[in-house]
């Protein structure tokens, strides 16, 4: 491999010509001294159009680049200035980084992966840079990765859900494509306003192709998908459900838990229902030593609480099965619950029937009635 090569590569760098290496004692850092090839220098930033020369800018650049061991690189460059007939005077377009940025692509795309998928202190010894510099950073990459694709481009099944972020009542609207399992819009808000600013990005021919929406039961959302979403089904996402029965769940443990305080007086007995919380909300597959010894404690003292726990585990396994076993599941889990004489679940059923119903109704048209 030849010496320019191999510092390409190491570099990270594309269509770039390595002039030279050098070590700088003072900064303890690998300083590489190069320039665009032919066919890259001199080409407006803006368009890549290639345009006349204007003068030699600021001088001489560094670009940060990924270290070499523990070692840091930079790149060294001029930054000279063209006059594009269409944006006037700007700085050339460098093939090593995007504008305005004293990163290089290689560094920029690593620093956006290890925010996504680390903590911020380790991202900032690891690369040794600001937190704010690594805000910068993975804003140029979004919105680079946005202009060459776009995200909201042929989506056919989306999910629609609300998060909390830092402290008070202030959430962001997320929503995902489940074709591909990625985000691919979120804003700040919690309000009607603010999801139609996703429906206004995607367009109308964007709306018509939308056929399923997943969402929570809140009837904000509910009415702007129907509105806007013709072509689609509306239908309650997986994890909303269980929550319906979870919170069932604990409506009957409440009661057990008053029925033994305030109708039996046993104290002792009112402490260990109220003591069971966890191993009747947590999955079976979770559950620690202790808290698997406290369920079979309420399976064999109270059969109603433990039934409601059978009952909330039933759903979870059958909004997790595929095809016609999970199917088969929830009818028997809906004949099930209708049946149990457990008022917070006999409830369930025709909430959930509700659900189903609009789900197989295309937003913006009434279901048929007898």
């Amino acid at each position: 491999m030849r010496f320019a090569t191999l510092w390409q590569r190491l570099l990270g760098v594309e269509r770039t010509v390595v002039e030279r290496v050098r070590f700088d004692d003072r900064e303890g850092a690998v300083v590489a001294e190069v320039r665009p090839r032919k066919g890259a220098c001199r080409r407006c930033w803006v368009c890549q159009r290639r345009c006349a020369w204007y003068d030699r800018g600021e001088g001489r650049r560094r670009w940060r680049t990924l270290d070499l061991g523990s070692v840091p690189a930079f790149l060294g460059a001029d930054a000279p200035r063209v006059a594009c007939p269409e944006h006037g005077v700007v700085v050339v377009a460098f093939p090593w980084a995007r504008h305005r940025a004293r990163h290089t692509v290689a560094f920029e795309d690593q620093c956006a992966w290890l925010a996504a998928h680390c903590p911020r202190s380790a991202v900032e010894e690891l690369l040794r840079v600001a937190w704010r510099t690594v805000g910068a950073i993975v804003t140029r990459v979004v919105a680079d990765g946005h202009a060459r694709h776009d995200p909201l481009m042929g989506l056919r099944r989306i999910g629609i859900d609300e998060i909390a972020y830092k402290k008070g009542h202030r959430y962001l609207i997320v929503v995902v494509d489940h074709d591909s399992g990625r985000l691919v819009w979120a804003a700040p808000g919690r309000d009607k306003a603010t999801l139609n600013r996703f429906f206004d990005a995607l367009g109308k021919s964007g709306c018509a192709r939308l056929r399923e929406v997943s969402a929570d039961a809140a009837e904000w959302i509910e009415s702007v998908v129907r509105s806007r979403c013709l072509n689609a089904r509306l239908s309650m996402d997986a994890f909303h459900i269980v929550k319906w029965a979870t919170d069932a769940l604990d409506e009957v443990r409440r009661e057990a838990w008053n029925h033994a305080r305030r109708t039996l007086g046993n104290q002792v007995l009112a402490d260990r229902l109220k003591g069971c919380r966890y191993a009747l909300w947590k999955n079976p597959e979770h559950l620690t030593g202790r808290q698997r010894n406290k369920l079979a404690w309420v399976a064999y003292s109270n059969k109603t609480l433990y039934r409601a726990y059978l009952l909330k585990e039933e759903l979870r396994l059958a909004v997790k099965l595929k095809g016609e076993p999970g199917i088969r599941l929830l009818e028997h889990w809906l004949w099930w619950a209708s049946h149990c004489r457990i008022p917070a679940f006999v409830e369930l059923p025709a909430r959930s029937a509700g659900t189903e119903a609009r789900s197989r109704t295309p937003c913006g048209r009434a279901p048929r009635t007898r």
